[in-house]
Order: structure tokens, then sequence, then C-alpha cells
């Protein structure tokens, strides 16, 4: 069976099943708290988000799909008693774009920061998605939950003009967010044409969105080597915790764990070894920052990856957006 696939297309009769309970806000420094996200199989998932507290207000970093989870963001921020003022979203997957929408409601001076790269998503990415769903919705497949998930998908993609931001990062660099000193790095062509990254300096806190997952790496629009350059990067930061896009906060030595292993599946892909064995050297890589829990998500997840990314041959527009230069 195909798996879940992360960010927009996937099959859509996966999508039946609810959201799961979340777990309450978890501190990570003072001021600086997380919202865990969910990422089970058979659910669409929502990314984690971080929230810091600055003297001008909050700085959220990524919005979560639904509108469970930016009713979350928006409770955090009521019982601070601090508006948001900065959203910073990693990248345009709707898992992590998708509750900009309720968030700008709320605050509508809040300034949304993002690359440029949802500008080539919406008409091309996500238009197509969005004709797999009106083809699922047009045959008789799915219960009426499920159908109810394909409709929400649709209008966040018709939402697009309000996923946009209101600034597009074109470099990084450090700059103040809500009286806080962040960095912003930009990534170009490692998960989607543009990854944004987050460290707050004063906390060491590194929000990395989707350039680091669990229980997988996502390589639905990713240039795999590319992506491992720019873990690199994340690498020579001064950060103390890093927050994936999905998965529980790591350490500096967790991470490099994950660094390796993400190192050693795509060694293996581009060897001669059975897709099994790359897939079982991921589980044996990443340890302890795998449960046994998740052992058979991840091998779902990197079966499909195999032969859909790591081992098929790259089409000519993959070839073009994934090329140095």
């Amino acid at each position: 069976m195909r798996p879940l696939v992360l960010l927009a297309c996937f099959v859509p009769a996966l999508a039946a099943a609810g959201a799961p309970a979340r777990d309450a806000a978890v501190e990570l420094a003072s001021g600086v708290h997380l919202l865990p996200g969910t990422f089970v199989a058979g659910a669409q998932p929502d990314g984690n988000t971080v929230v810091i507290e600055g003297s001008d207000g909050l700085v959220v970093f990524d919005s979560g799909r639904r509108a469970r989870h930016a009713e979350t963001i928006i409770e955090h921020a009521r019982v601070r008693a601090l508006p948001v003022v900065a959203i910073v979203n990693s990248h345009w997957h709707l898992d992590h774009v998708g509750g900009n929408l309720r968030l700008r409601e709320a605050w509508p001076q809040a300034r949304v920061y993002a690359s440029a790269a949802i500008d080539d998503a919406l008409p091309g990415f996500l238009a197509r998605y969005r004709g797999q769903l009106e083809q699922a919705l047009a045959g008789d497949g799915g219960d009426a939950r499920a159908r109810q998930g394909w409709r929400d998908e649709i209008a966040l993609i018709d939402a697009g003009p309000r996923l946009v931001p209101d600034e597009r990062i074109l470099a990084g660099g450090d700059r103040p967010l809500a009286g806080r000193r962040v960095r912003i790095g930009l990534e170009a062509r490692a998960v989607t044409a543009g990854d944004v990254w987050l460290l707050e300096h004063a906390s060491g806190v590194l929000a990395a969105g989707d350039l680091v997952t669990l229980p997988a790496p996502l390589f639905d629009t990713a240039c795999p080597a590319r992506w491992r350059s720019a873990l690199a990067r994340l690498a020579a930061q001064d950060f103390r915790v890093l927050v994936p896009g999905h998965g529980a906060p790591m350490s500096r030595e967790a991470f490099a764990r994950w660094r390796s292993a993400y190192g050693h599946l795509l060694d293996c892909a581009a060897g001669a070894q059975p897709d099994a064995a790359c897939i079982d050297g991921w589980i044996a890589g990443a340890g302890e920052l795998l449960p046994a829990s998740q052992h058979a998500f991840a091998r779902d997840l990197l079966a499909y990856y195999m032969k859909k990314h790591l081992r098929a041959a790259p089409s000519a527009a993959t070839h073009a957006a994934c090329a140095d230069g």
C-alpha cells in the first residue's frame, strides 16, 4: 500500500482519518514554545509550530494545516496576552502554511515571511494536486469525512493569494523580528525550491522546517543531494536544540545522528543494495530517534520514496529544478 505522503499529493483514500489529539505547548527556552503538530499514517499532517515571544509580540514559525492547529496557536497567543506580529513559513507545503489564513484573520497586521517558491508551486504542483482531488470527488470513493477533507484541501489551495508572503526572503542573514534578534537561513532547491530556517540567538533554538523530519525524510519535492549540503549549513549554526518540521526536538548530537543516517540513505540508494537494505539502514542509523512504534510507518514512507524518488529516473523538469547553478 502506498503510504501517506506528507505535503499535498497522496492517495486521497488515506485521508479519512481525523487528526489525533496533540500535546500541550512545550517550553523550549524562556519565551520560546513548541506547539507540536501531528504526523501519523492515514491522516494528513500538521507541521510543528515554534512560537517566540518578543517585546513587540509573537513570531510564529509555521502555522500547520488544519483549523484545529491554527486555533491552538491563537489560544496560545491569548494565554500569553500577546499579538502575532510575524509569521515565518519554512516552505509552501500545505501542512506548514495552511494556518496562515486564520492567523491573518485574527491579526490582520501580522506580516508573513517566506521564500518565493510558492509563486511557482501554486500554478504547478498544487494545481496538479487540486486536479487529483477533483477527480477523487468526482468518483464514488471515500466516506463523508474523507470527502470533506478533500474539499478542505481544495479550499486551501484556492486561497492561494492569502497564503503567499508579504515579504519574500531572497537571502539569509540576521534581522529583528518582534524585538528578538533572529537569523534567517534560505536553502535553495533542498526540500523545495526555497526552504527557510530560523535560529533564535538568545535561546539557541533552531526551527528547521522539513529540512529535518521524522519518522523519515520526505522527498516529494526534494533535490536530495542539495538537501545534504543544506544539512551541513544547519550543522554549522550555533544552536542548542533543533525543532524539526515533524517529530520531537533534537539535541546537537541527535541531529548529527539524523544527518548521518540521511547521508547513508542517499549513498545506499545510489548503490546496488536492495531497497529493503537501505530502509533497514535508515532505521538502524536513526536509532533512538525512531521509536519502534514508528518503524512500520517509516518503512512505508521510504518504500514509496525509494521507488518514486530516490531510484526513479529523473524527469526533465526534476533535472532542471535540481541542477547546480
